[in-house]
């Protein structure tokens, strides 16, 4: 019989997190209209599909940023980290940016489930050995407790659109 340590808990109540934020995302996504998703989330501020595009591209970015592989969709970081809503970039068409989601997600679990809860306190790959010497905080599974707050917020941002 397997034990399961106090981490291991730690470990299944973060990616438990997780998957509860996408699902939140996801069902928020099935109500909104694409007529909803193109408006700004208030005056002057990023459109829902902006944000949606911005989740894709900072989940995908999970992918080599924890070591498992390279971007699905690397075309996605021009349009939604590197350059602000509404600068004339072109963007995916909505159904398209719900596809990658999708893809992206489905990615993630599938190396999220290949794991170890020994390997979520390595670092990730955008610190240095030294400074994860430094800074053993700055590992793997803080990057999913980050990105899943990050998540949450911007789901309470695309709520406005309701």
């Amino acid at each position: 019989m397997e034990t399961t340590t106090q981490f291991d808990l730690i470990v299944k109540m973060t990616l438990s997190a997780w998957d509860a934020q996408n699902g939140y995302l996801n069902k928020l996504l099935d109500e909104l209209t694409e007529e909803q998703l193109m408006q700004e989330i208030s005056p002057g501020r990023n459109r829902g599909i902006y944000l949606l595009g911005h989740l894709v591209a900072v989940s995908d970015d999970m992918l080599p940023l924890l070591g498992f592989v390279n971007r699905l969709f690397p075309a996605l970081e021009q349009a939604f980290l590197t350059t602000p809503d509404k600068a004339g970039q072109e963007m995916p068409a909505i159904a398209e940016l719900k596809e990658n989601l999708a893809a992206v997600n489905a990615k993630l679990k599938e190396h999220f489930t290949a794991t170890s809860s020994a390997q979520w306190l390595e670092k990730h790959n955008s610190v240095s050995a030294e400074d994860f010497a430094k800074e053993p905080h700055r590992n793997k599974l803080n990057i999913i407790i980050s990105r899943t707050n990050h998540m949450a917020n911007h789901i309470g941002q695309m709520l406005m659109l309701k």
